[in-house]
């Protein structure tokens, strides 16, 4: 038995659209241009400060409206779910994952709350027994106590954290764990350019590779 733990935006679910309506509606009303839908996948990975930062300098908002925007920005995140899906086949891995006797958590930059609702809201919930959010401790990814809180969670075992950025591969990096990178979600830079066990640009492969990283790790 492995614990596994997955990152949430762009590895298991693709929530951007959810976020970029947020982000627009707070937007409009403030007057602003409104951003894009690679404009919000680009700004998704280190928390909602960050992506309300990226968002108001992009659209020349103050720093002094910070945290008004951002108290907005979080209090609309928890029901921001209507147009969040996950990836093609992440509920069949997750299904085998499972059935091989593996423990999964997530470990996500995404504040606790909006974590659990938009599990809830995709129907993933019943496959994980952990998940540690953005706000769950002091500090975040790709600080690793986050994702050591989370392996610790899931008790004993290899460990193998899967995730689609360059804020994965840094957490991974720095906490000393086997890293997969899902290719498909929002990845900013090159894959050349990071650390990675292994890459996977599809869920139907992810059991077996899994089986074959812990293989050569016995």
């Amino acid at each position: 038995m492995a614990r596994i733990v997955f990152d949430l935006d762009g590895t298991l679910i693709d929530s951007a659209p959810d976020i970029m309506g947020i982000a627009n509606r707070i937007l409009e009303r403030e007057g602003k241009e409104l951003i894009s839908l690679p404009q919000a996948r680009d700004f998704i990975g280190n928390g909602a400060s960050v992506f309300v930062r990226k968002m108001r300098d992009a659209q020349g908002i103050p720093d002094s409206e910070h945290d008004r925007i951002l108290s907005d920005f979080t209090a609309a995140y928890v029901t921001a779910v209507d147009q969040t899906e996950p990836y093609p086949g992440v509920e069949d891995a997750l299904i085998a994952l499972k059935a091989e006797g593996h423990a999964l958590g997530i470990c996500t930059n995404k504040p606790i709350i909006p974590c659990r609702a938009v599990i809830k809201h995709v129907g993933l919930e019943k496959y994980f027994d952990t998940m540690i959010g953005g706000d769950s401790l002091s500090v975040h990814k790709p600080d690793p106590e986050p994702l050591h809180q989370t392996f610790a969670d899931l008790g004993q075992g290899d460990v193998i954290y899967v995730g689609d950025s360059d804020v994965d591969a840094e957490t991974a990096k720095r906490a000393n764990v086997p890293f997969l990178l899902y290719t498909q979600g929002y990845l900013k830079v090159p894959v050349e350019t990071l650390q990675t066990t292994a890459t996977f640009d599809d869920f139907a492969v992810l059991s077996a590779l899994i089986n074959e990283v812990l293989g050569g790790a016995s």
